[in-house]
């Protein structure tokens, strides 16, 4: 008679400051787009739980938002507080840096990784990137000084390279417990959620050099009529200059946005989408305590 496999469960929260990889991380675990991307720092605003179910383990990943310097606004201190409180309540901590790239904000996320008691992995992201491989093993073994209770492990996000490594590892550190969701559930969020990061996604990867983070989206509307969901999403911006660009000439920018986004709803939700945006001017939404706790970002 052979013993089964204790079942596993706990919290893995995803750390790091922006535009480290976090979230094609979680989206390469999954095997399914759940957080946006782009190349945008701060990309990721709220945190959000990616599950993943396999055997006897059940791995819930915290996707956080990148810790960064600046703190000047509502909407800024609210990400870092965000990313904080990550830390504290999860089984294991990734800390994800980029390549041999060492900056203020990752010494900022070092410098709170360190209090952490529970199992923390350094994982150095995107080493396929990089050109002279033997630069990361002086800079592997200076970061092992820094955390010298990590488990440190190169991997590739976008390209997959170690991840089953890394999750194996995951595994091993997660509690024994029950699962806390059912196997078929990959996330905490709701439809109406995914939908307006997918619109926001679209928009910052269209526009990210020429818009400033300041814009949000909000679902008006989200419903299923017959074989078709009609979702209403309402784009907020800080300025008319801004309203602006987002709509572009002759309407052909939203219109792309739509385009994108709509195909991502459509395969994210098995459904065929018709999907309606507007552009609305809310001056100083992102400084703004009490609009931003209206939009969902909960205590700044």
């Amino acid at each position: 008679m052979t013993d089964t496999p204790a079942t596993r469960c706990g919290y893995v929260a995803i750390v790091g400051r922006p535009n480290v990889g976090k979230s094609t991380l979680i989206n390469h675990i999954l095997g399914q787009k759940l957080a946006i991307t782009s190349r945008k720092p701060q990309t990721t605003r709220h945190t959000m739980l990616g599950i993943k179910t396999e055997g006897n383990v059940q791995a819930v990943y915290v996707d956080t938002p990148g810790m960064h310097k600046d703190n000047d606004k509502a909407l800024n201190r609210y990400m870092n507080k965000t990313a904080s409180a990550a830390l504290k309540d999860v089984d294991v901590v990734i800390f994800v840096v980029d390549r041999t790239r060492w900056t203020d904000e990752d010494q900022m996320v070092l410098e709170r990784v360190q209090y952490v008691e529970g199992p923390v992995i350094l994982a150095i992201n995107k080493t396929d990137r990089l050109e002279d491989k033997a630069a990361l093993i002086p800079h592997l073994e200076w970061l092992q000084q820094q955390l010298p209770k990590a488990e440190v492990m190169p991997i590739s996000a976008q390209q997959g390279h170690n991840l089953d490594t890394l999750e194996a590892l995951i595994g091993n550190y997660l509690p024994e417990n029950e699962h806390f969701f059912p196997e078929d559930q990959i996330t905490d969020r709701s439809s109406r959620f995914l939908a307006a990061e997918l619109v926001r996604e679209k928009i910052m990867r269209q526009l990210g050099a020429e818009l400033p983070y300041q814009i949000t989206v909000e679902i008006e509307e989200f419903k299923q009529q017959g074989a078709t969901l009609h979702i209403h999403a309402l784009i907020l911006v800080e300025r008319d200059g801004q309203k602006k660009i987002i709509i572009g000439d002759k309407g052909e920018r939203i219109k792309r946005i739509g385009m994108e986004a709509r195909k991502d709803m459509e395969q994210m939700f098995d459904n065929k989408v018709m999907l309606n945006l507007w552009v609305k001017v809310k001056n100083g939404w992102s400084d703004d305590e009490r609009a931003l706790r209206s939009l969902g970002y909960g205590d700044v």
